[in-house]
């Protein structure tokens, strides 16, 4: 859904830049609940308020329900059957293609920079080797980003300072 929401939220309707994009996808994805709703949820809100968040809402979980509600009344009966099986076994790569062209889609704004590129391996290498929790890299990514703002600041602060004398 991620790859959907940003091509009508960024390219389609231009309501928000790749990078407020991205920066939305932080926000969001440190909420709990599914993120494609979360990040609708808060685009909603930042277009059209409070009627916009709802209805987004409501356009991100309402077709996954009814097509979720219909499996779950059908299919579960069909299950054993090897033919479902089989279609299941190429389902489950074609869900991970996705998966990987919505990562692909997203994060090619962020990785502009090598230091961007590194800290996402860094934060890849934490999560999955390290088994580190979600929030304790959400957490590491902020407190990282703030130290790069300080670091900014005072670099840009001394060479105003420098320009002036």
């Amino acid at each position: 859904m991620l790859p959907i929401i940003k091509r009508e939220v960024v390219e389609r309707f231009s309501w928000l830049s790749d990078e407020e994009f991205v920066d939305a996808l932080a926000v969001t994805q440190s909420l709990p609940g599914a993120i494609a709703v979360n990040t609708a949820i808060f685009i909603g809100y930042k277009v059209r308020g409070f009627m916009g968040a709802v209805i987004s809402m409501l356009g991100a979980v309402l077709p996954s329900y009814i097509v979720i509600l219909f499996i779950a009344a059908f299919l579960t009966h069909f299950t054993e059957y090897k033919l479902v099986q089989a279609a299941f076994s190429g389902i489950r790569p074609a869900i991970a293609a996705l998966i990987a062209a919505a990562v692909l889609k997203v994060g090619r704004p962020v990785i502009k920079e090598r230091l961007n590129l590194a800290l996402a391996f860094l934060f890849l290498i934490f999560s999955e080797v390290l088994g580190l929790h979600a929030i304790l890299v959400i957490l590491s990514g902020g407190l990282i980003g703030l130290i790069r703002h300080y670091i900014h600041y005072r670099q840009t602060k001394k060479k105003c300072e420098a320009d002036t004398e």
